[in-house]
C-alpha cells in the first residue's frame, strides 16, 4: 500500500506559501493508519521500550497507539502552561521566534529507552527539544519515529547522534 496517497497537500496553510501536509485523511483510513503504524512500530518490538514521549498534537495519536502496541508507558509533550503537574521545559527556535515542550519532572526515570514520535520532521527543533527533555530526566533516546519527512528542510541534520527514521519523505 502506497501511504503517500493517503497525504493530502493543503496549500498556503497555515500561511501563504506553504504546502500542508494533512494526515487525517491517512488517520480517517483504517488499513492506511494500521499499516502505517506497524511500519512505525516494526524495529522497536525487541528493543524493550520503557516510554514513547508523543510530540503534541498529532504525536499523541501516533505515539499513544505505538505505546499501546509496545506495553510501554506514554509521555505527552506539550505546548507550555498545558501539564497539571511540575514540568521540564526545553525552548527550541522556529523560523520567526522561539517555542518550548514540556513534560512532567516525574515522566521518565534514570535509564529509561524512549522513543520519541511525532508526525512530521520538519527543521528539527521540536523533536530535538523532547529528546533534550528525555535526556534531561535521564532517559535514553533510542529513536526518533516520524510519519512524515520534509527532506528539503535537513531536519535531519539537527538529529544528529539519534536514531531517526521516517516512512514517508518529501
Amino acid at each position: 500500500m502506497d501511504l503517500e496517497k493517503y497525504i493530502r497537500d493543503v496549500p498556503d496553510f497555515p500561511k501563504q506559501g506553504i504546502v500542508f501536509k494533512d494526515i487525517t485523511t491517512l488517520l480517517q483510513d483504517g488499513d492506511a493508519f494500521r499499516l502505517a503504524l506497524n511500519r512505525m512500530i516494526k524495529k522497536h518490538l525487541d528493543e524493550k521500550i520503557d516510554k514513547v514521549v508523543g510530540i503534541e498534537a498529532r504525536g499523541f495519536v501516533l505515539g499513544g497507539v505505538m505505546a499501546y502496541k509496545l506495553g510501554c508507558g506514554f509521555v505527552p509533550a506539550r505546548k507550555p502552561g498545558k501539564l497539571p503537574y511540575r514540568s521540564k521545559r526545553e525552548e527550541y527556535t522556529l523560523e520567526y521566534g522561539t517555542n518550548a515542550l514540556e513534560i512532567h519532572e516525574d515522566a521518565i526515570r534514570a535509564g529509561e529507552k524512549v522513543l520519541v514520535v511525532d508526525d512530521l520532521l520538519a527543521t528539527g527543533g521540536t523533536a530535538l527539544a523532547a529528546a533534550k527533555l528525555a535526556e534531561m530526566l535521564g532517559g535514553q533516546v533510542v529513536g526518533i519515529e516520524f510519519l512524515i519527512e520534509l527532506g528539503f528542510l535537513h531536519g535531519r541534520d539537527k538529529l544528529r547522534g539519534y536514531p531517526v527514521h521516517s516512512l514517508i519523505s518529501y
